[in-house]
């Protein structure tokens, strides 16, 4: 592993991305990491994903972090949980890493828009920018939609607005209705 010591969560998101790529499963980085690709940086001391892969997959998955050295733990959402299950990636320096499977409401298309940003030798698939924000409108507290606002107002080039409403809305009425206040300033 990269790690070293803590505060380097993303140095064994590194170590993960290989492990997602040799089991052939697709990923997006979202939370504050991906914030920062989009303009803002706000610190963190973990990464976040959401993993393109079926319930199913999750054992073999964990298993082969668990072979890599990751302490792992498995979670799985009650049925009203927007969140499936999520597999939690810890090395020896409590650097974590969370992978989620899946978020309910969230465009299946959301992994054919990611932005590939080169970071350390690896190409790192960062969700795209209206993804972002409509993520952090569902997440609705009150930091999320700080990071929302601020993901729309320092984008760098035009923001698809038709888009960015269109997956906002598969989230639900709230975060639609964040996402106006978003969008008003």
């Amino acid at each position: 592993m990269r790690t070293q010591h803590a505060g380097q969560s993303v140095l064994l998101f590194l170590d993960a991305v290989e492990i997602l790529q040799r089991e052939k499963v697709d990923y997006a980085v979202i939370g504050a990491f991906a914030l920062s690709v989009h303009g803002t940086v706000r610190a963190t001391m973990d990464v976040d994903a959401v993993l393109f892969a079926p319930l199913r997959q999750l054992a073999n998955l964990r298993t082969a972090f668990d072979n890599a050295g990751f302490r792992t733990e498995l979670r799985r959402g009650d049925p009203d949980d927007p969140v499936p299950a999520m597999l939690i990636l810890r090395d020896a320096y409590d650097n974590q890493v969370e992978l989620l499977v899946g978020l309910r409401g969230m465009d299946p298309e959301v992994f054919s828009r990611t932005v590939e940003v080169p970071f350390m030798g690896v190409s790192l698939r960062i969700v795209g920018r209206e993804d972002l924000i409509a993520m952090k409108c569902f997440a609705g507290g009150p930091q999320d939609v700080i990071d929302a606002r601020s993901a729309y107002q320092r984008a760098q080039g035009p923001v698809n607005i038709d888009l960015l409403r269109t997956v906002t809305r598969r989230f639900g009425r709230d975060a639609a209705d964040k996402l106006e206040e978003v969008l008003a300033g």
